[in-house]
């Protein structure tokens, strides 16, 4: 044990030094240390983000693409991490075109033992307290495999809902679902119910996103449009008084706030 925490000091002060460098606008040395820190730490969140955003720095954007995923799968509640895949995304798509995911490195799987635990377990079940680690090498597997293919789902999803078949989408995102819960993957279930007029459904899936993440952006504004249909105006537009909180100038919200008021 002496060992791993030695690790673990050595680590935090690698990433530690690394937000120095990145400060400073050495980000070359940034990524070194970061580098240095996962491969004592692996999945270590901070040298993660910090690395992502010196890649992002030096305009290597798959890598930064890569990091900035890989720190949502440790935990998906990370607002830093989805602006950056967003922020990637959009210079991946100028830079390389529609097709840049083939262009992708590889995107590494996150064993369940270095992920942020969102499931509570149900009280009184057995050996709460024992970390995931000790889970039987199978079952671990096993779980890395149900994580991959509720990604896939979800990609199958979205790939549907650009071409309009929404109904579609639902079942892959459904199917995605119950292999992982997953606060983007409800979000998007959400915009497909309230396409689909189904807006009961579509607040139940933005409350799941919120559970999972509180301050989320997409869903507190998807639940106010979906509870503006049902004429629910007070709920409605205290989602919306949330979300400005975090994002005080998002026009769509500043918008709708609007339209609530006049209802």
């Amino acid at each position: 044990a002496g060992e791993a925490a030695a690790a673990g000091e050595r680590s935090v002060l690698l990433a530690n030094r690394a937000a120095c460098h990145l400060k400073e606008g050495a980000c070359g040395l940034c990524v070194a240390d970061c580098s240095s820190a996962l491969d004592l730490v692996p999945f270590g969140i901070k040298p993660l983000l910090r690395r992502a955003a010196a890649y992002e720095a030096l305009e290597r954007y798959q890598l930064a693409y890569v990091d900035y995923k890989t720190v949502l799968q440790v935990d998906c509640s990370l607002q830093a991490a989805h602006d950056g895949v967003n922020r990637m995304t959009k210079a991946l798509l100028e830079k390389d075109g529609v097709n840049w995911r083939q262009k992708l490195p590889p995107i590494p799987t996150v064993p369940i033992s270095a992920q942020t635990r969102w499931s509570v377990p149900s009280a009184g079940a057995p050996g709460v307290n024992t970390p995931p680690a000790t889970a039987p090498r199978g079952e671990a597997d096993q779980t890395a495999v149900g994580t991959e293919r509720a990604r896939t789902l979800k990609e199958e999803g979205n790939e549907l809902v650009k071409k309009g078949n929404h109904k579609k989408a639902v079942e892959k995102y459904s199917e995605s679902l119950k292999l992982k819960q997953e606060c983007a993957t409800y979000t998007n279930r959400a915009l497909c119910y309230l396409t689909l007029k189904q807006y009961k459904e579509a607040v139940q899936d933005c409350t799941e996103a919120l559970r999972l993440d509180p301050k989320n952006v997409k869903a507190l504004y998807r639940r106010a449009q979906a509870l503006k249909e049902l004429k629910d105006y007070k709920s409605s537009i205290a989602d919306i008084k949330c979300l400005l909180k975090t994002e005080p100038k998002n026009t769509a919200a500043l918008r709708l706030l609007q339209e609530l008021n006049r209802a």
